[in-house]
């Protein structure tokens, strides 16, 4: 970035405790931002993959089998950027093409289970890291972090949308 944001002039500051604590949550968020970035980067180059390939592997994981015009909805990608990201995970033997169930003219897209079981056992493992690292929090408190993440994720998924319109 050749700029760095003016984050204050998005903030009121009628309160100012509330306008400093928005200005740290805008720091740390940016910081975690940062870190999943990496984090998701390290894990896809493990598997010889790059981000956006991890990332449309773990929606056809809790997703379950896609079309191509499912996955570029959900990624926001150009449906032939799709197409390009579907060719390069099934040429690596991550995903594979499948006849639709009830309408023969369309394709699913569908994991290949075997070639990503050691990737999601690595994720076992930091799911487990990561249940040990809120043992400080109480239900309450996941509760409303829960909240808020669902919120902030809707607000970036629109943000998203008006940088690909």
């Amino acid at each position: 970035m050749s700029q760095v944001p003016n984050l204050e002039a998005a903030v009121p500051w009628d309160d100012k405790r509330r306008a400093e604590t928005l200005l740290r949550l805008f720091a740390v968020g940016r910081e975690n931002s940062g870190s999943t970035v990496m984090f998701h980067s390290a894990v896809a180059a493990k598997q010889g993959l790059n981000p956006t390939e991890e990332k449309a592997l773990d929606l056809l994981e809790r997703h379950g089998p896609l079309t191509a015009k499912d996955l570029a909805e959900r990624t926001g990608l150009a449906p032939a950027s799709v197409t390009g990201l579907v060719d390069r995970l099934a040429g690596k033997g991550f995903v594979r093409r499948v006849k639709h169930p009830t309408d023969k003219r369309r394709v699913l897209v569908e994991l290949n289970r075997e070639k990503i079981a050691h990737l999601f056992a690595f994720f076992e493992e930091w799911a487990r890291e990561i249940a040990a690292a809120c043992e400080e929090f109480s239900t309450d408190e996941l509760d409303t972090v829960i909240r808020f993440l669902q919120v902030m994720t809707e607000e970036q998924r629109k943000a998203a949308a008006r940088l690909g319109a």
